[in-house]
């Protein structure tokens, strides 16, 4: 019986051992056919339109998503917000510049979600050059929102829809405020900070903006409204009135045309034409001849495009000087993490791979990010301490927001760069301790327990926070703050009590940044490194982008995904990417702001944050 039993178990584990095997060389061979079957790099066409669209928000660095889970979240419609890398934008436009297949451009920005305005005014740049060539560039759009229209103005033409309409707003700073609802809940939130200004915090212990931080948020966002609203008035040949007036008569203009908006667009002078899809799929057949298999105009994307003209290898001469650039951009966490947010561990050890590589002259650190762990910032700027003690120059090139930690890991470099429409300073620092001890109480939880010192069990989530371990906490965040000003005092080379009167927490424009002191320069990216070479005393030399190495798994699966037929399967079931409704919205500015409660991982529980973004 035991013989026989042995048997059978043996047979049945032959049998399913023969079956995961042939399913496993069956997901191999399906693989495998696919990528040999793949139609390659696509092929630009003479006289063809390049169509820049941008998909969702333009960002300096994609967030990195795992290959497999984004798959799925596309095929199910429930992906994240789609992102599109401003510098494959800006690539796409200087190669198809002097690209005599290239007829002319196309703005599109239907899928456009938004983008700060450091990244609308690069892009803006961008396409300016890009009509140095001479060839057209059209825009065309059923409807624009801000920032939509801000791009699409860069254009020679400026044509929608006669059903559409351009909404201009100016800027706003609307946060989400939880204190009754924490109330509710019965969460001690423990709050130390120092900084009159440093509002970070407020969400979690008012229900509304302090005038403070009204004031404050009033002045720089009023910066950055002037300088968005110029340069819109100078590339469509209006004044800023015109604008302004455009804005504050808009109902009543919308009133006397009897809600047409388009009217109101045409008559401004914000746009050239109205046309209807078909109008404008006619006029761009006229210009560059019709693709028969598309029955529209010829065209070829800018994603596409991109892929037709990169080489699949990336030589990099080793012989020449380098100017290294490494982005930093969002939250800045402790320890290692992928794109999206900034891993301490993770960007100090990119700057340390790039110091010790000796054909690296000079480094620019791209900061596009708000702050985060204190502790964190401390550990990506001492790398960067290292690299200039090692002859390396360092200049940081400020995007969008360089606020708080963002400033704190640029405050010691050799030269600040910024736009006049960056977000920086926020210079304070705050700590934030919940407890949760009435909620659990209240239903019947309670921690309890003894410890052999006064402090054996300092920071519990269920139970009170002691008056000892508060003073510990907030002397701890009065000399993170002193840290913070000594450090900013070194690097700006101005005395304590001078940084302290426009720190406080105190958010600026890279505008008003520039005139206290605490940017050098006014100017983008390629500013910034053409400063950085001249800091380094090089003139000849090639830029290096460093990125984090992918592992080999990572690799093989974007390769896999990457290829074009699973990407059509996987658009077959793509919803569309239009921006979330209103309601949407609001779930996801309420998500993310309790979100950040549980990304916040500094060991001191010291935080150089700013919720500084602009809508």
């Amino acid at each position: 019986m035991t013989k026989l039993f042995k048997n059978l178990w043996y047979g049945f584990d032959l049998s399913r051992k023969i079956f995961l095997n042939f399913v496993f060389f069956l997901i191999i061979v399906l693989i495998i056919s696919v990528i040999v079957s793949s139609d390659g790099k696509p092929k630009v066409e003479n006289g063809v339109a390049l169509v820049l669209q941008p998909n969702g928000f333009i960002v300096e660095q994609l967030t990195y998503t795992d290959p497999i889970d984004k798959a799925m979240q596309e095929a199910t419609g429930s992906q994240d917000a789609p992102e599109t890398s401003l510098y494959d934008l800006i690539e796409a436009l200087d190669n198809a510049k002097d690209d005599k297949r290239i007829t002319s451009l196309v703005i599109s920005t239907s899928y456009l979600w938004g983008a700060g305005v450091t990244k609308l005014q690069d892009l803006a740049n961008a396409i300016k050059d890009f009509k140095t060539s001479g060839k057209k560039v059209i825009a065309f759009d059923d409807n624009f929102s801000q920032s939509q229209y801000f791009l699409a103005a860069q254009a020679d033409e400026v044509i929608m829809s006669p059903q559409g309409g351009i909404f201009l707003t100016g800027f706003a700073r609307i946060g989400t405020y939880f204190k009754s609802f924490l109330d509710k809940l019965g969460v001690n939130v423990h709050v130390f900070k120092v900084g009159t200004f440093k509002s970070a915090v407020e969400p979690f212990i008012r229900d509304n903006m302090s005038d403070a931080a009204k004031q404050a948020n009033k002045a720089w966002m009023s910066d950055l409204w002037s300088e968005f609203q110029q340069d819109l008035a100078e590339t469509r040949s209006l004044t800023s009135d015109d604008i302004t007036s455009y804005i504050n008569n808009y109902k009543e203009n919308l009133i006397a045309n009897d809600g047409n908006s388009a009217t109101i667009a045409l008559e401004a002078g914000l746009v050239d034409k109205l046309m209807t899809r078909i109008e404008f799929r006619d006029q761009m057949i006229e210009l560059v001849g019709l693709d028969e298999k598309t029955k529209s105009f010829k065209s070829i994307s800018h994603t596409r495009y991109l892929k037709a003209i990169k080489s699949p290898f990336n030589h990099i001469n080793s012989n020449t000087s380098k100017v290294a650039v490494i982005t930093a951009k969002g939250n800045i966490l402790d320890g290692e993490h992928k794109e999206g947010a900034i891993g301490g561990d993770t960007v100090a050890r990119l700057i340390r791979k790039t110091r010790n590589n000796k054909n690296v002259k000079a480094i620019v650190l791209r900061v596009d990010s708000g702050g985060g762990s204190a502790f964190a910032s401390e550990v990506i700027r001492q790398e960067l301490v290292k690299a200039q003690a090692d002859g390396i120059k360092v200049v940081t090139s400020m995007g969008d927001v360089a606020a708080s930690g963002g400033y704190w890991i640029a405050a010691t470099s050799d030269e600040i760069w910024a736009r006049p429409s960056t977000i920086t300073g926020s210079i304070g620092i705050f700590g934030m301790v919940p407890t949760f001890e009435k909620p659990l109480n209240k239903w019947g939880i309670f921690r309890d327990g003894v410890g052999t010192t006064k402090y054996s069990n300092p920071v519990d989530g269920g139970m009170p926070l002691s008056d000892d371990v508060a003073e510990i906490i907030q002397t701890s965040i009065n000399a993170g703050y002193d840290n913070f000003l000594s450090l900013v005092s070194e690097g700006r080379g101005m005395n304590k009590e001078d940084v302290d009167k426009i720190a406080q927490g105190r958010v600026w424009s890279g505008k008003k940044a520039h005139e206290l002191g605490l940017v050098d320069n006014l100017g983008g990216l390629s500013e910034a490194i053409k400063s950085a070479a001249k800091l380094a005393d090089i003139e000849n030399y090639d830029v290096l982008y460093v990125k984090r190495k992918l592992s080999e798994n990572e690799i093989f699966l974007k390769e896999l995904f990457n290829q074009s037929q699973v990407k059509d399967l996987v658009q077959q079931k793509q919803v569309n990417n239009r921006k979330a409704d209103l309601k949407g919205q609001l779930i996801n500015q309420v998500s993310s702001g309790l979100k950040l409660l549980t990304q916040w991982n500094d060991p001191d529980s010291s935080y150089a944050t700013c919720f500084c973004e602009v809508r």
